[in-house]
């Protein structure tokens, strides 16, 4: 497989890729169909419902030359035919004015038979209006009045009934758009639906490849660490045997040479020379050179690894070092020791005697401090160690040595299946706390 490949950022790069590219592809569809619904609302249905307005207006203005028809056919106004030529003239004009914006308006799919069957009516209607005015203006009244009943009324019939059927078209064009109005919204709607749905499977399925890439990113880091873990302890494990090796070579093997030498050296002194000789003064000279070499190699011995922790335990072994610390770097030591100190494995008490080592190194490295608190509480179940300055507390950034220290610390708190911390208290300075459960440390130490 290839590598690049192997890790899951690929893959989401390209889900990522593939749902913008889905986003667009609907945000560009909802537009096109928003343009198409403000398309036909302008172009069918504000033009229709503004058509219907003038049609209206023109079947009121057929509905009053019906009205002025029927006064004049009845007689009862005391004004001649010629009277009502005027108002004939003014709804004349008006209904041209109507029907010249509605044919502005009219939709496209409008039958053109029925625009031009209207237009004929319309002339029609006009001529026979002019011949009665005419007749009338003539004298004939009688014949006038014959010509509206016979031709005007039927033709204003015809007008009103047409005018009708055209206004029955555009509210059936009209309810035909809204319809395609509520088709486009609910496809709209509908293809919402897909497209959440559709997004909704895509986070579900990334979400559940990311707990499945997480759950083995995790596993493997499980696996590192207890591997870490397991090549900590036993790096520890080798570097606590070399140790306590060393320290037996030293304090055993050199140890009784330098004791035999000293011994061959006193033998020496007291073979009658005289108080005076050189070589007398030479020997002694040697003698307290190899003594003060056993001295160090003890005490070396001692640091290395020490014996009084074997031999006593790890109660005695702090009492024991604690008053050395003080003597080699001037540091005031205050020890608080609280309970019963049970029996604690040898492989325990030397994790937490290297731990007390190591704060204490770092406190007389760092913190300026001349006063140090060394706190100790034994329980049957747990051990508490903490280590206190009034320094200048822990910086920033640790690195270098000292956070290499406080790695090894924390590596030996993991250890003991305890935890450690490193804390600044209220009044200043530097606290560190360790904390180990004794009775699985004790049965499962390192």
């Amino acid at each position: 497989m290839n590598p690049k490949w192997a890790s899951p950022t690929a893959r989401l790069l390209v889900g990522l890729a593939v749902t913008l590219a889905a986003v667009a592809v609907f945000s560009f569809y909802t537009l096109h169909q928003i343009d198409g619904l403000e398309d036909l609302q302008t172009r069918i249905v504000d033009r229709n419902r503004k058509g219907s307005l003038q049609l209206l207006r023109v079947q009121n203005d057929v509905h009053a030359l019906g009205l002025a028809m029927r006064d004049m056919l009845d007689g009862n106004e005391p004004y001649p035919l010629e009277a009502w030529k005027g108002q004939f003239t003014r709804i004349r004009k008006d209904l041209e004015d109507a029907l010249n914006i509605e044919a502005s308006l009219a939709p496209g799919g409008r039958d053109p038979e029925r625009q031009a069957y209207l237009a004929q009516l319309l002339a029609q209607f006009w001529n026979t209006t002019d011949r009665m005015f005419s007749l009338a203006s003539g004298g004939q009244t009688e014949a006038a009045r014959a010509l509206i009943r016979d031709s005007l009324g039927a033709q204003q019939a015809a007008l009103t009934s047409t005018v009708a059927r055209i206004l029955v078209a555009n509210n059936e064009a009209e309810q035909q758009a809204a319809q395609q109005i509520q088709n486009i919204y609910a496809r709209v709607e509908r293809n919402i639906y897909y497209f959440v749905a559709a997004m909704l499977v895509t986070i579900l399925l990334t979400s559940l490849y990311l707990i499945h890439s997480n759950r083995r990113l995790f596993e493997s880091l499980a696996a590192l660490s207890g591997q870490k873990s397991d090549l900590a302890r036993k790096l520890i494990t080798v570097q606590e045997e070399a140790l306590r090796s060393i320290s037996r070579e030293l304090h055993d093997e050199f140890g009784q040479i330098l004791t035999a030498v000293g011994a061959m050296l006193q033998r020496a002194e007291r073979r009658g020379l005289p108080a005076e000789s050189p070589f007398r003064i030479e020997l002694h000279e040697v003698q307290v050179v190899a003594q003060e070499t056993l001295e160090k190699i003890r005490s070396l011995s001692q640091v290395l690894h020490p014996a009084i922790l074997d031999d006593c335990g790890l109660e005695k072994a702090l009492d024991w070092y604690l008053p050395i610390f003080e003597k080699q770097t001037g540091i005031t030591v205050q020890y608080e020791k609280q309970g019963i100190s049970p029996v604690i494995a040898d492989r325990v008490a030397i994790h937490v005697y290297r731990v007390l080592q190591e704060a204490l190194n770092n406190l007389a490295r760092h913190s300026k401090s001349p006063l140090a608190w060394v706190r100790v509480r034994f329980s049957p179940e747990t051990l508490q160690l903490e280590v206190e300055d009034r320094g200048v507390g822990l910086p920033a950034e640790v690195s270098g040595r000292r956070g290499i220290g406080m790695v090894a610390m924390r590596e030996r708190a993991e250890l003991l299946r305890g935890r450690i911390a490193f804390l600044r208290p209220a009044a200043g300075g530097t606290l560190v706390r360790l904390e180990i459960p004794l009775a699985e440390t004790n049965g499962h130490g390192a």
